[in-house]
């Protein structure tokens, strides 16, 4: 049965399995051939729905807005709005905008009122600053996140793709200057990717914030038997630009899933998620089939032994930062860091 938690400092009451949508959407409007049309779509929302599961995560960026168009849709249609938490992200200023002067605030109102019309809602649960623009102060991010807030467009912020020092400073700066603080984090994270336990959960367990992590599954490695293939391991060209370095020193992560999913009877995306929920509020899962949904929400039901924790743990080694994460460790060593509109550098 699913179970339920609150969101870090916020008041949203969110399942512990999130939907993950960048499934969902128009392949011809995306960089994914994988991704489902709207029909097949409705049916892994729907059957998320019936499983309990509340918390559903898409992004403007997802084939061209139409994840949001079919999310929003298939969420009309099957459920009540007060009963879901909708989140959804938004980009950073596109260099056309930067050449015409559109400031961070003006992008960001920009952004929020498009995702509202896919959506075809009146108000976003949880909208988050996607990754790091180095190319605008923070301070104006920030700012034009409060206007959404106090708007009554977005009921609350999150992050994703930072480290813990950005993440920290940005929180700080939002108290002294009276705006909405980030209440959760979206950073990459599962058992053959654990780079986040160095510093970012130590300072949401500190804070109170919520972590909900992507690429829970690993792009599927975590939930097949070593020599199974799938359209989207064959296809999923970042997933394999993340994992495929390291797929040797993974490998033996994934044969121990293996196993332990053996000994319980149940599937390797039960144990490895189940694994995930003993560090994190809601792992982010992302479904293309049914059976993808259904074993998420069964990992809520497994509960893993300090042994067999210990025994997932072991072997792994430390990982390099890859994509969205070492594109921000190169724009951090490269550029100085504008916190203030004001250009105030910190």
């Amino acid at each position: 049965m699913m179970q339920y938690t609150k969101l870090g400092n916020s008041n949203l009451t969110v399942s512990r399995i999130c939907m993950g949508c960048m499934g969902f959407g128009d392949a011809k409007n995306g960089q994914h051939s994988w991704t489902l049309d709207e029909e097949h779509s409705r049916g892994i929302i729907k059957r998320g729905l019936e499983l309990g599961v509340n918390f559903f995560d898409t992004a403007i960026g997802y084939q061209s807005g139409t994840s949001e168009q079919y999310v929003g849709c298939a969420l009309r249609d099957f459920a009540k709005r007060d009963e879901v938490v909708v989140a959804t992200k938004f980009l950073p200023r596109t260099n056309e905008e930067i050449d015409a002067g559109i400031t961070g605030q003006q992008h960001i109102e920009r952004m929020v009122d498009k995702s509202l019309e896919n959506l075809g809602m009146d108000y976003i649960d949880l909208y988050i600053y996607h990754m790091w623009d180095h190319r605008t102060p923070i301070h104006d991010i920030l700012d034009g996140l409060n206007n959404a807030v106090k708007a009554g467009k977005v009921r609350y912020i999150g992050i994703s793709n930072c480290f813990a020092w950005q993440l920290a400073k940005a929180n700080d700066l939002a108290e002294s200057e009276g705006f909405a603080k980030f209440v959760s984090i979206q950073g990459h994270y599962n058992l053959i990717f654990r780079e986040e336990e160095r510093e970012m959960a130590p300072l949401c367990a500190e804070d109170n914030i919520a972590m909900t992590p992507y690429s829970a599954l690993a792009g599927g490695r975590l939930s097949k038997h070593p020599g199974e293939k799938s359209k989207r391991l064959q296809e999923d060209s970042y997933a394999k630009f993340k994992y495929d370095a390291t797929a040797q020193q993974d490998s033996v992560i994934v044969d121990r899933v293996a196993e332990v999913a053996e000994n319980h009877g149940v599937s390797m995306t039960e144990v490895s998620l189940a694994w995930l929920l003993t560090k994190v509020t809601s792992p982010i899962v992302g479904a293309t089939k049914l059976h993808h949904i259904d074993g998420a929400a069964k990992s809520v039901d497994l509960v893993l032994t300090d042994s067999e924790i210990a025994y997932l743990e072991e072997a792994y080694v430390p990982h390099k930062l890859v994509g969205v994460m070492a594109q921000n460790t190169a724009a951090s060593s490269g550029t100085a860091h504008v916190w203030s509109s004001g250009n105030q550098k910190i």
